[in-house]
């Protein structure tokens, strides 16, 4: 099983998002789910974005059964910024003792990140692509051959749109 996740920030707090797929082609989730704290993240840090979000993407994938064997995380964002300079993806993947690989899809390119670009749909730009725990091009193949024809993947958008509440899931405290 596959994950995308995402993590909104509001005035009324923060809310994770987890949307389960079955792999990398599958048009639809098996699950949705969100979790809202009533507290704003960590305060911004440069280089340590992973403060912000770590703690609420744990929490989400805590909530996912164990046996539905999960086996990528794909995070809005980068598994590394840089040779031996962990981003969030490395981090999570810490976190989950490197049993789950992590994939990162980031809008932006960041100086020294070593991403992959990646084309999707008719759009002129990339998105960036690392990984940890699977071949960093095998996970840029599989971003590629992921549903919708734009340029961020249709389930990633859809754990951005329900961790915004623009789009409803499986809702928890």
């Amino acid at each position: 099983m596959f994950a995308a996740v995402d993590v909104d920030y509001s005035p009324e707090g923060t809310t994770a998002a987890c949307v389960t797929f079955a792999d990398w082609t599958a048009t639809s989730p098996l699950r949705t789910l969100s979790l809202r704290a009533s507290v704003g993240p960590a305060p911004y840090q440069p280089g340590e974005f992973y403060k912000r979000e770590l703690p609420y993407l744990l929490d989400v994938l805590a909530r996912i059964e164990a046996s539905d064997a999960l086996r990528v995380v794909i995070v809005d964002g980068f598994v590394w910024l840089g040779p031996e300079r962990p981003g969030l993806g490395a981090k999570l993947h810490e976190a989950l003792a490197g049993r789950v690989a992590v994939v990162g899809v980031a809008k932006r390119g960041f100086h020294g990140a070593p991403a992959l670009e990646v084309q999707r749909g008719a759009s002129d730009k990339p998105v960036y692509v690392t990984a940890v725990g699977v071949d960093a091009h095998v996970a840029a193949a599989g971003v590629r051959s992921m549903h919708g024809e734009h340029r961020i993947p249709w389930l990633l958008k859809k754990a951005d749109l329900i961790a915004r509440g623009i789009e409803r899931g499986a809702f928890e405290y």
